[in-house]
């Protein structure tokens, strides 16, 4: 597997230098210079796989023989321990539920597949690493939980102070050990900022084997890929096209998407869903990207006013303006249409969407509608209700109940030091 610098300034790597690099030196982002076509054996045959196997397949045409089979099996099998079922809520809509992991949010996959990836390689090259990472809210914990107490790896988390919900801070704060967290004065953009200097300054690398556990890495990627191909095969009887709608904020989790599209999914069309902080969605509508400063809003995971993935969307989606949109359609809610939504849906069908996958429901439902199309529409559940439980009470008016490995960790003492948005602080913080 070799890959390419989206600014094409650096020189192409193996799978290994990207996963340990994070970014190119020119600051753009590894892409794969090749996306294989799987067999139509395997599509044929899908709805008898289950979601281990149907991983263990698109890695091996995806990572190729960087890594021996039964090497990558281990990798597949130590990561993705838990399922990502596909639940119906009404006729024709589906909920493709990823919480099922350690943390509770979809960021799961790509965090522990991730994790087990670099454990492989650093056996065989015996070198000790420093990830920084960049947390809106979900990424944090699930990075957190899948590279705690590994050898060899130190890890250290940026996330904006005030900014993640009181469950997702202490899936951060509270290990310990070599789980680092910086309580940031300032936004995810900010934090994402420091990350991306850090990796560019001399000093640093110089003194450190720095990696990335952010989605601009391209590990995340490639097992995110994996539970869209398993929607397909737990729906594919219905025999009607496939909608997905993504709840999105730094959009790699649609970019994995559109990477199973190429990969020869069939999906008629995905959506990109976003909240107030809607770059994308204008992008979509306009041709013109115009990063803002990003705006604060319950689903806090999606504030995001410069998504670190664009330029990879928009090389997936053919290259250009017109080919991307007319594969992805964007939209946007402000918090009280997604209030609205989460009541609207609990009262309608009983079920609980989180502040993100209430987005994502609404998108699906908008679009569909509009393309007066007889398909089966999937929306993403990227994060368990219970972990913005004040906000999800208070919309609903009522008490729910909170899982006890979520629960547990509300009366653990929370463990952060605070960092002010300045590179030069950053930077003689992690020298010291």
């Amino acid at each position: 597997m070799n890959l390419y610098s989206t600014k094409h300034q650096s020189p192409d790597v193996s799978l290994e230098e990207a996963v340990f690099r994070g970014l190119p030196p020119d600051n753009g982002l590894y892409m794969p210079d090749h996306i294989p076509t799987l067999p139509l054996s395997f599509f044929e045959n899908i709805q008898n796989l289950s979601l281990t196997e149907i991983a263990l397949e698109v890695s091996k045409a995806l990572i190729g023989d960087d890594i021996p089979e039964a090497d990558l099996k281990r990798i597949i099998d130590q990561s993705i321990t838990f399922d990502a079922p596909v639940v119906a809520v009404e006729p024709d809509t589906y909920v493709l539920e990823l919480f099922h992991g350690p943390s509770m949010a979809f960021k799961d996959f790509g965090g522990r597949f991730m994790a087990s990836l670099m454990s492989y390689f650093l056996e065989k090259s015996a070198k000790e690493i420093h990830i920084l990472v960049a947390t809106s809210g979900d990424t944090g914990g699930a990075v957190a939980q899948g590279f705690y107490q590994t050898p060899g790896i130190k890890v250290t988390i940026l996330y904006p102070s005030g900014k993640v919900s009181d469950i997702q801070e202490k899936q951060l704060t509270t290990l310990g050990a070599n789980v680092t967290a910086l309580e940031v004065d300032g936004t995810f953009d900010d934090c994402q900022r420091l990350v991306k200097e850090a990796f560019l300054d001399a000093d640093l690398r110089a003194k450190f084997n720095l990696a990335s556990a952010n989605s601009i890495n391209i590990s995340r990627l490639i097992p995110q890929s994996f539970y869209y191909f398993n929607a397909y095969a737990r729906l594919k009887h219905l025999g009607k096209p496939l909608v997905f709608c993504v709840p999105s904020g730094n959009f790699g989790n649609l970019s994995a998407g559109i990477i199973a599209y190429r990969m020869g999914l069939p999906v008629r069309k995905f959506i990109a869903a976003t909240n107030s902080n809607h770059i994308v969605p204008d992008y979509l509508a306009t041709g013109t990207f115009e990063p803002k400063p990003s705006q604060e809003t319950i689903s806090n995971a999606m504030d995001v006013g410069n998504p670190s993935n664009f330029p990879r969307l928009l090389l997936l989606g053919g290259g250009d303006w017109e080919s991307v949109k007319n594969l992805v359609t964007g939209v946007w809610y402000d918090d009280a249409k997604t209030q609205d939504t989460i009541r609207r849906v609990y009262e309608n069908t009983a079920y609980l969407v989180c502040p993100h996958t209430a987005i994502a429901y609404q998108g699906l439902k908008d679009v569909v509608a509009e393309m007066n199309e007889d398909v089966t529409g999937v929306f993403l559940s990227t994060a368990h209700y219970a972990k913005f439980l004040p906000t999800m009470e208070a919309t609903l008016g009522t008490t729910l109940p909170v899982p006890e490995r979520l629960a547990e960790l509300l009366d653990k003492p929370k463990v952060a030091t605070p960092m002010t948005t300045t590179f030069a602080d950053f930077k003689a913080y992690l020298l010291q």
